[in-house]
């Protein structure tokens, strides 16, 4: 039995980018346990984790793009952690795929 971790993806199938990242590992041969992210959000503490692996702050996860930050959050610097509020709030607004 092997010591590394399975491969988990942070998944939404309607982003294109998602839909890649998953073909290309599948192609692989990999197997990966993938998680509707909009179905089951990570939690607050999984973000952190994620980050830190990612080396990247909560505001670098953010999609700016989509209506709910543009209609509560644009215009407004947010902290770290108002950053990761909006993410636990708000999961479409992570931006993916994120694969760990």
């Amino acid at each position: 039995m092997s010591d590394t971790p399975p491969v988990r993806i942070y998944h939404n199938q309607r982003c294109s980018k998602s839909r890649a990242a998953c073909q290309l590992i599948a192609e692989r041969g990999v197997t990966a346990e993938i998680i509707d992210y909009l179905a089951t959000p990570p939690s607050r503490e999984d973000l952190r984790a994620m980050l830190k692996m990612l080396g990247m702050r909560p505001s670098e996860l953010l999609r700016r793009g989509e209506a709910v930050f543009k209609e509560i959050y644009a215009g407004r610097s947010l902290s770290d952690e108002e950053s990761l509020d909006a993410l636990v709030a708000h999961p479409i607004l992570i931006e993916r795929p994120i694969v760990v």
